[in-house]
């Protein structure tokens, strides 16, 4: 085995605990065409959002994604070790730990309804690949943790200012600690993302004995449902790249489904 192939795969067991709970394990914001979308207390927005009709969990897992819905995708309902629950993610810092919970999909305020799939993406395998080429194709995996909530009131809206706002103050990173293990989340920087109501995207980078990992991390409001997508690509992660590209086809299914 050639010794770029080992180092591949000693990296990934290095940041096999993050993926455990990350896959089963604001910014630059763009508001589906309209810009400047009313902020909590804004003064167009207030009784709109007050009227949107928050959703159950029966109603938000009828809307959320299935199997065929996203191509080249294989989805299915999250288990118990997809998320990690209430109490289970922490931070060195408390202002920065809405996103921890958003990255494992940790319930954030107080959501009328609930709902969570995982979606992964695999490459088509070739069979005339070299044994170093389906080595590195074993790790070119894309696995996007997706929640749906649903807040009365504002309570969507709010929820992602405070991802904006923990994001404004943590964006140089901190420290995390998830089911007793810690992790050094090393750098937070936004990215533009369309779609819905509002919308915001952010690169998220974690630090594994040196080598930096790369996290997306998208969160959409439509009316009183906010949809998150936490996505690792372990593709980006093997080849040491610190950019990984936004869950695009996830994004664009899931927006449809919520009309």
């Amino acid at each position: 085995m050639r010794t770029t192939a080992v180092r591949r795969t000693a990296l990934a067991a290095s940041v096999m605990s993050l993926a455990l709970l990350a896959t089963a394990c604001g910014g630059a914001e763009e508001k589906g065409g309209k810009a400047d979308a009313a902020a909590p207390g804004a003064e167009d927005g207030g009784a709109t959002k007050a009227a949107v009709k928050a959703l159950t969990s029966a109603e938000l897992e009828k809307l959320s994604l299935e199997q065929g819905d996203a191509a080249g995708q294989k989805i299915a309902k999250t288990t118990s070790a997809d998320r990690a629950g209430e109490g289970d993610v922490t931070a060195d810092k408390k202002e920065c730990e809405p996103i921890s919970s958003a990255l494992y999909g940790v319930k954030r305020g107080a959501p009328t309804g609930d709902a969570a799939r995982r979606a992964t993406q695999e490459p088509v395998k070739d069979k005339d690949a070299s044994p170093e080429e389906q080595l590195a194709a074993a790790f070119d995996i894309t696995s996007t943790l997706i929640t749906l909530n649903s807040y009365e009131g504002d309570g969507a809206a709010k929820s992602i200012a405070e991802l904006r706002d923990a994001v404004a103050a943590c964006s140089g990173g901190f420290v995390m600690t998830t089911k007793g293990e810690k992790q050094n989340l090393a750098e937070v920087t936004e990215e533009k993302v369309s779609g819905g109501e509002e919308a915001a995207a952010w690169n998220v980078l974690f630090d594994a004995d040196g080598s930096k990992v790369p996290f997306k991390l998208v969160i959409i409001r439509q009316g009183a449902t906010v949809a998150t997508f936490a996505t690792m690509d372990f593709g980006a992660m093997a080849t040491k790249k610190t950019e990984s590209d936004l869950p695009t086809e996830l994004i664009d299914a899931q927006l449809k489904k919520l009309g």
